[in-house]
């Protein structure tokens, strides 16, 4: 069963799993978690109490930061907070992404720096164990002061407003029919309204959490498809009667990346006693072409660029990033209320950019060894397009037009968002991270390598069908599971719904297991 504590560190995996289990079995939060809640709450009313000005909890926002509130509208001050800035717009976030929010939200808080009290974490937790899947657009942050209007979208069910829908099964999408009011659905799941405290509306929307739970499920599944295209990588060149000399490891001990060390093991490792190599021992040719045999040292460098982001996302995971903070003095004893800036996301910003354009790469050698098979003259012996008939049957032509096409779009996205900055709030926000813009630029990238990854997957196991020798029994096994996806060519026919879910499959790590390969990411 799973088995979740907050306010203890948490891995990409845990946030995985939470993502994708619904309702979510067991989420905690950890005792001495709940003891600095305790504490943190005490020190800010006492803050208050004393009448001590505080950003946030007694004056407006932004730029209205310097407009004092009086005590007894500190509690519509903070439900007008989330209501004013739920200004989200354009298609939800998916399901896993929301649970995902819930869960980090509630654990920055459960740190404890953040001065709200224990039954606030508990109300968030509640939310995640029942199955409630607030409604929250994806555009309208810049990744400021925090993900505001995103996170205030899916505060707003806690206080009974907005909307949500309740999810029982696992499921990717959020059904637009199934959206209702969140009073009705907390009832629903037995669940009241939340009456919030001085604070508590700023801290639930002041952070990083949509720009890291977009980014950690992307670069989870970045890490699977980082490990398929290795074992793709290897099918292909098996099926293109290529030779893995260049895996050769004095060759990269000579250039000693890691990762380009893990992908030359990797390959060698899948091609290595095979029927089919050994059939064409005496061919002429020396040298394969870049796309195998620079596999490597480019697969390896996306792999690099994969530790750099899973480091920079696990260090997110475990951040506060609220503001302001209320943190013990050194030397102590006691408090004090700070303002900062950890709600600034280009701490994952710059990163999930990065990881962006290195996936790129992957469509694009992918692509390319792809249409080695596709084209006569460089096929070594297949038929053109892999058709029975060429001419009367168009076989896989089309199939390397859409991963053109995919890997074009992919180079559009390569673009990094965190190099942009468009000043908000008055000029008082004046660098802003564009931190979600990235997240959701990789998630889109990392759809298009996998649906690359699958064509080539698709195209892999057609030329090996028409080989006279057999592949290596892990590589035969890959095989087996793409065949469980793409049926075998019998003639012309729509390969679009094959192809898209052997891209689900390719996500979910189908592949990599069939290899017997262990995961990227722990």
């Amino acid at each position: 069963m799973l088995n979740i504590v907050i306010g203890q560190p948490l891995k990409i995996a845990d946030v995985v799993a939470v993502a994708h289990a619904a309702p979510t079995p067991s989420i905690t939060i950890a005792d001495d978690a709940r003891t600095r809640l305790a504490q943190t709450r005490h020190e800010l009313e006492s803050d208050v109490a004393a009448g001590k000005t505080i950003y946030g909890v007694n004056t407006g926002f932004g730029a209205l930061s310097d407009t004092r509130i009086a005590p007894e509208q500190l509690g519509e001050l903070q439900n007008n907070l989330l209501r004013s800035h739920a200004v989200g717009v354009g298609e939800s976030l998916s399901a896993p992404i929301v649970r995902t929010l819930l869960l980090l939200r509630a654990h920055t808080l459960a740190l404890g720096a953040s001065g709200v009290s224990p039954s606030l974490v508990d109300g968030l937790v509640a939310m995640l164990a029942a199955g409630i899947v607030p409604v929250v657009p994806q555009k309208g942050s810049v990744g400021a002061s925090g993900d505001l209007a995103p996170l205030a979208h899916l505060a707003l069910p806690l206080i009974g407003e907005g909307h949500a829908w309740l999810q029982t099964t696992p499921t990717r999408g959020i059904p637009r029919t199934a959206a209702r009011p969140g009073a009705e659905v907390l009832a629903e799941a037995g669940l009241s309204p939340r009456t919030l405290l001085a604070k508590e509306g700023l801290s639930l929307i002041n952070g990083t959490q949509v720009t890291t739970a977009v980014g950690a499920l992307a670069t989870w599944q970045a890490g699977e498809l980082i490990a398929t295209a290795d074992i793709l990588g290897a099918l292909s060149l098996d099926a293109s009667l290529g030779t893995a000399v260049a895996c050769d490891p004095r060759i990269h001990a000579g250039k000693p990346h890691p990762g380009q060390q893990h992908s030359a093991r990797t390959i060698a490792a899948l091609v290595k006693g095979s029927p089919l190599a050994a059939s064409h021992s005496g061919c002429e040719e020396v040298q394969d072409a870049y796309a195998y045999r620079c596999m490597p040292q480019v697969h390896g460098a996306v792999r690099g660029a994969l530790r750099y982001v899973a480091g920079a996302i696990s260090i997110e995971l475990n951040s506060v990033t609220d503001n302001p903070l209320v943190l013990a003095r050194d030397p102590g004893p006691g408090y004090d209320v700070v303002s900062g800036g950890n709600f600034h996301a280009a701490t994952v910003a710059v990163p999930l950019d990065h990881l962006a354009a290195a996936m790129t790469t992957l469509a694009t050698i992918s692509e390319r060894r792809l249409d080695r098979f596709l084209n006569h003259h460089t096929s070594r012996g297949l038929p053109a397009f892999l058709a029975d008939d060429p001419g009367l049957q168009s076989g896989f032509m089309m199939a390397q037009v859409t991963a053109s096409a995919l890997a074009s779009e992919c180079k559009s996205l390569s673009f990094p968002a965190s190099v942009d900055s468009i000043p908000t709030s008055a000029g008082r926000e004046d660098h802003v991270s564009m931190g979600p813009i990235a997240a959701l630029k990789l998630a889109r990238v990392v759809d298009n390598v996998a649906l690359v990854l699958a064509i080539e997957a698709a195209v892999a196991a057609r030329a090996l069908d028409l080989r006279t020798a057999a592949t290596t029994p892990r590589l035969a096994a890959v095989h087996a599971k793409i065949r469980e996806f793409v049926a075998p060519f019998t003639g012309d026919r729509s390969l679009s719904a094959e192809l898209e879910a052997l891209a689900v499959a390719v996500s979910d790590g189908a592949l990599r297991r069939a290899a017997e390969l262990p995961a990227e990411i722990d």
